[in-house]
């Protein structure tokens, strides 16, 4: 069972991602969620090594958002923090956001309203490389 970290300030939008990928994923992922990118970070450095097997972070959050928790992700110190698939989820969709996104250290962007069948392509593709399955 792999485990996700779904980050995003919007309660709607979280909750209706959540409950796609239970409906869709139920026996294959476990999730939690953070209401911003400080809460991400923090979730995710506090958690033992390997806990985590991917996060999708949405880019445009108060207290911190998408772009620098990643990059506070990326310079933890955590054991997984340069391996772990981070997914930009924003409505921000033209280049220069697909750029942004992957210069703070993500690994894929996925333009809002996210499109249910990207977003399965990207997991499918990250967590195939993840050796780690609970």
């Amino acid at each position: 069972m792999y485990r996700l970290l779904v980050a995003d300030d919007e309660i709607i939008e979280r909750k209706v991602l959540l409950k796609t990928l239970q409906k869709n994923l139920e026996e294959q992922c476990e999730l939690f969620q953070a209401e911003n990118g400080r809460e991400a970070v923090d979730r995710f450095t506090a958690s033992a090594p390997g806990y985590y097997d991917m996060i999708l972070m949405d880019v445009q959050m108060p207290v911190m958002n998408g772009h620098e928790a990643t990059r506070a992700i990326r310079a933890s110190g955590h054991p997984d923090a340069r391996d772990i698939p981070i997914l930009a989820m924003t409505a921000d969709a033209f280049s220069e956001d697909v750029a942004a996104a992957a210069a703070a250290g993500m690994n894929g962007h996925l333009a809002k309203p996210v499109n249910i069948n990207d977003l399965y392509r990207l997991m499918d593709m990250h967590l195939k490389k993840r050796t780690r399955q609970v």
